[in-house]
């Protein structure tokens, strides 16, 4: 984090110590793969396929996500993959979050900023997004499958009012009070 960030944070909540500041602990991008797994050939062409473009966006193979329980209504057997994740830490989370601040954002149809509906009482924001292709990664005349994912930032905050100060000065684009 900025040290510019830091100053500001401190000043404004009065902390002492740098480590009582919020942080951005991880980001969790995950993708669920729904009616993609009833396809024919899933696993030998779609799978593939999914696990190469979410490597390209968040530059890590995801963990391939199980099924823990059989559901009838949702046509889900025990041990089925219905879902790919993604965890970023450190360096990696630093320049996905970037990324994503400064071209997948912009990119995005109809883009006015993130309610502050999608943070909980933590301060965790998640954002889901329709489409890949938004990703500069990701050539949208070459990719096979469209698939949307879910983006979640996880923080270290004490109050929901310093997660918001926190996202507004890294430049994540939160839409006003009101």
């Amino acid at each position: 984090m900025d040290k510019s960030i830091i100053k500001k944070i401190k000043e404004e909540f009065g902390y002492k110590n740098n480590l009582e500041i919020p942080a951005i602990e991880k980001i969790v991008v995950s993708v669920g793969i729904g009616r993609l797994s009833q396809q024919p050939n899933f696993e030998e062409k779609i799978l593939p396929e999914l696990i190469k473009d979410l490597s390209l966006i968040t530059g890590q193979k995801p963990a391939v996500c199980k099924a823990k329980k059989s559901i009838a209504g949702f046509k889900i057997r025990t041990g089925q993959i219905i879902g790919l994740k993604t965890i970023l830490r450190r360096g990696r989370m630093s320049d996905f979050l970037e990324k994503l601040i400064k071209m997948v954002f912009p990119r995005v149809r109809d883009f006015q900023g993130i309610d502050l509906k999608h943070m909980d009482a933590q301060g965790n924001l998640s954002v889901g997004l329709k489409e890949h292709t938004v990703f500069p990664e990701i050539n949208p005349e070459t990719s096979k499958i469209d698939f949307g994912l879910e983006i979640s930032i996880v923080i270290k905050a004490k109050t929901k009012e310093e997660a918001i100060k926190l996202y507004r000065l890294l430049g994540i684009p939160l839409k006003k009070h009101g």
